[in-house]
């Protein structure tokens, strides 16, 4: 199926591209997000019409990220769990935990913006996680998971 890109899609494509991909992968997940539209003529049309449009829309949430991105950058977390005596947690501390950390601090993401490349945390000890709040920008954030008292 051919769509056209409303927004940038990681390993996908840019605004503006019209690019082939899985059928379902258009309807259940590009399509009803809002990250793409079928590539019909009259589509074409319409995207050309309001490309200056969509293309600020896109600059602005860039420099939201950025900014977002540079609060975030070397910014050092802290998580309390209970541990057993040789430090492995009961249960771990997830996306979600993180997130929750981070709104403490101030600073609101989206908890699919936190990528944790080795699954959840379950030991204590610090941690460096990437945080990525656009496809563009990437932030680097210390988790520390520390015993509860």
């Amino acid at each position: 199926m051919q769509v056209i890109l409303m927004d940038k899609v990681a390993n996908l494509g840019n605004l503006g591209d019209v690019v082939k991909v899985k059928e379902g992968y258009a309807r259940n997940y590009l399509i009803p997000k809002g990250f793409a539209k079928r590539a019909t003529p009259e589509n074409i049309k319409v995207f050309e019409a309001r490309r200056a449009e969509l293309e600020k829309v896109a600059a602005e949430k860039l420099a939201a990220a950025q900014a977002i991105a540079a609060k975030l950058d070397g910014l050092r977390v802290e998580v309390a769990r209970k541990a057993g005596v040789d430090g492995r947690l009961f249960g771990s501390v997830t996306t979600i935990d993180i997130v929750d950390a981070l709104a403490a601090q101030g600073i609101v993401i989206e908890k699919s913006a936190v990528r944790m490349p080795m699954g959840p945390i379950k030991a204590l000890g610090e941690t460096v996680l990437e945080v990525v709040p656009h496809a563009d920008v990437a932030a680097s954030v210390t988790v520390a998971v520390v015993a509860e008292q």
